[in-house]
């Protein structure tokens, strides 16, 4: 019974320090889930449509990367990501963001959807899935999308921005009731997409959430 009790102590604990460490910040095409001692967001959620993506006439991108308004001091970051040898890696990403209002574009660059990635992720395999994840909507419409990071590697700049060690994904097609999960190393090394899907359960075990 005592070990019972310690058991549910610190599982109590673990979850009033995570709920002190991260805070919910809501914009117009995404929610962050941004931790605040590692400056990186544990969970970003949105829903992707084929009118979001399918303009005519898309706004040119502009690389706007500035600190989140309702979330200004830890996610004041510029400065930290110069010279750290490491991208800006777009959780919601630019090219869903792009055929509404220049406002929802600017919100998809806030620091409160950014993560450090090698650029071999960002523009690799990464890139891949995003591409892909689109695709997805065009064909079958309404998508749930849910990404994040997770653990420190090591830090960097003034705010000790954290590393994480891996990141992941998950998306679920509504049409047809299916998901496709993924789990990514945070490193330099190229790996083919098809090589990185996983079942749902093993982001759920990985992240502690759960999927629908």
């Amino acid at each position: 019974m005592k070990k019972i009790k310690l058991l549910l102590i610190f599982t109590l604990l673990s979850v009033m320090s995570f709920s002190q460490d991260t805070i919910r910040l809501k914009h117009t095409n995404y929610i962050s889930v941004f931790s605040k001692s590692k400056h990186y967001p544990v969970l970003v959620e949105w829903w992707l449509t084929k009118s979001m993506i399918t303009c005519q006439t898309p706004l040119k991108r502009k690389d706007n990367f500035k600190p989140d308004p309702l979330l200004p001091e830890e996610t004041n970051l510029l400065d930290d990501y110069v010279k750290s040898g490491f991208d800006r890696g777009h959780m919601c990403p630019a090219a869903d963001n792009l055929c509404q209002t220049q406002q929802v574009q600017d919100e998809c660059f806030y620091f409160s959807n950014m993560a450090p990635q090698p650029h071999t992720l960002n523009a690799g395999s990464w890139k891949t899935l995003e591409t892909k994840t689109r695709e997805i909507a065009i064909k079958n419409d309404s998508i749930h999308v849910w990404c994040g990071a997770v653990g420190v590697f090591k830090t960097f700049g003034s705010n000790n921005v954290a590393i994480p060690l891996k990141y992941w994904k998950v998306i679920y097609i509504k049409k047809t009731k299916e998901f496709k999960s993924y789990i990514f190393p945070n490193t330099s090394e190229k790996f083919e997409l098809d090589d990185l899907e996983v079942k749902k359960e093993d982001v759920e075990k990985l992240t502690g959430l759960k999927f629908y």
